[in-house]
C-alpha cells in the first residue's frame, strides 16, 4: 500500500495548482461554439446545404457546434471576421488579400483546397454566348461586360489586372458597359439572358467551375456559353482564421480539416462536389502574387479618379 508523507502532499497540492489553470484553459471554455463565415458564388441556400457537412463534421470532430453564416459579400465577410463573429473562412485569394490589408497579421491561411487531380490552382476566364461572333478579347472591346464583385479574385481582380497590363487599358476605357453584377451565377445569368455580351467567372477544368456547376443544376443550357479568354493559374481558395485563436484550437483545427476526406469521404464529397482530393498547408507568402494584383488595381482606380 502506498502511503502519502506531508511533503509528497505538499508537492501534490503544488503540482495540482500549477495544472489547474491549464486544464481551465480549455479552449471550448472560451468558445462554447465556432462560426464559420462562407462566400460562394452560389445562392444562399445551395451554398449553406453544399457547405452543411462540413460544419457537421467540424462539429463532430472539435466537440463545439460549428455554425455557417454566409456573407452577402466578400467584403461583409471579412468585417465578421474584424468583428470577431466569424472565426474561419473560405474566400477568394484577391478577397483574402483584402482582409490581409484591413485586418494585417491578425489573419492567415491555414490551408488551400486542392482539386479532383490534386492542383492547387484555378483559372478566371471570360465568357460569351455561344451563339455570339466574339472569338477573344479584341472582339469584345466596346461591348458590354460584367464583372462578379469587386472583391472578387476570377470575377474582378485578374481579369481587370490583365486587360491592364495584356491591353494596357482599363475596363472603362475598353468596355462600353462596365458593371458589377453581385456574384458569379449573376453574371452567367445575365450573360446568357442577353444583358451582357461577355462575362468574367471562375474555371477549374473541363469539368468544374462555375459555368459547368450552374449547367448541372439547371440553371443555363449545356454549351450555351463559350469561353474567349482564359488567365494563368490562380493559388486556390484558402481557409482563413484569426491567429488570436487559442493555439490548441488552431492546431485541433487545422487536424481534423486535412483529415477530412478520410474521416467523412461522404460528407467531403458533398461538399465538395467530388471535385476536390483534399487541402494543403498554406502560408502567406502562397498569395505574393494576388496580393500584388489587388493592391496594382487599387493604384490604378486611384489614378483613374483624379
Amino acid at each position: 500500500m502506498h502511503t502519502l508523507t506531508r511533503r509528497g502532499f505538499v508537492a501534490a497540492l503544488v503540482s495540482l495548482a500549477l495544472a489547474s489553470p491549464v486544464l481551465a484553459q480549455d479552449w471550448r471554455e472560451e468558445y462554447p461554439e465556432l462560426t464559420i463565415g462562407i462566400s460562394s458564388s452560389e445562392n444562399e441556400t445551395d451554398a449553406i446545404t453544399r457547405n452543411q457537412p462540413y460544419a457537421d463534421y467540424l462539429s463532430r470532430e472539435l466537440g463545439v457546434p460549428v455554425n455557417l453564416i454566409r456573407g452577402t459579400d466578400y467584403a461583409a465577410l471579412i468585417e465578421a471576421m474584424r468583428s470577431g463573429h466569424v472565426q474561419v473562412a473560405s474566400v477568394g485569394p484577391a478577397a483574402y488579400a483584402l482582409a490581409r490589408k484591413i485586418m494585417g497579421e491578425e489573419i492567415a491561411p491555414v490551408a488551400v483546397t486542392l482539386d479532383s487531380g490534386g492542383n492547387l490552382g484555378y483559372y478566371s476566364i471570360i465568357a460569351v454566348r455561344a451563339d455570339s461572333p466574339y472569338q477573344n478579347l479584341e472582339d469584345i472591346k466596346g461591348k458590354s461586360f460584367a464583372f462578379a464583385d469587386p472583391n472578387s479574385t476570377s470575377g474582378y481582380a485578374v481579369p481587370s489586372y490583365y486587360l491592364s497590363t495584356e491591353l494596357e487599358t482599363s475596363p472603362n476605357e475598353y468596355f462600353g458597359e462596365v458593371a458589377f453584377s453581385g456574384g458569379h451565377e449573376q453574371s452567367v445569368m445575365a450573360l446568357v439572358n442577353g444583358t451582357f455580351e461577355a462575362v468574367a467567372t471562375h474555371w477549374r477544368n473541363e469539368e468544374a467551375g462555375n459555368i459547368q456547376t450552374m449547367e448541372r443544376k439547371g440553371l443555363i443550357e449545356p454549351g450555351s456559353t463559350r469561353i474567349i479568354w482564359k488567365s494563368p493559374v490562380i493559388p486556390n481558395t484558402p481557409v482563413m482564421m484569426l491567429t488570436s485563436l487559442p493555439e490548441e484550437l488552431q492546431e485541433e483545427f487545422k487536424t481534423a480539416l486535412m483529415a477530412f476526406p478520410e474521416k467523412d469521404p461522404e460528407g467531403f464529397a458533398e461538399y465538395t462536389r467530388g471535385t476536390s482530393s483534399g487541402y494543403s498547408p498554406a502560408k502567406h507568402e502562397d498569395y505574393l502574387n494576388v496580393v500584388a494584383i489587388t493592391e496594382f488595381n487599387a493604384k490604378e482606380r486611384r489614378k483613374n479618379k483624379n
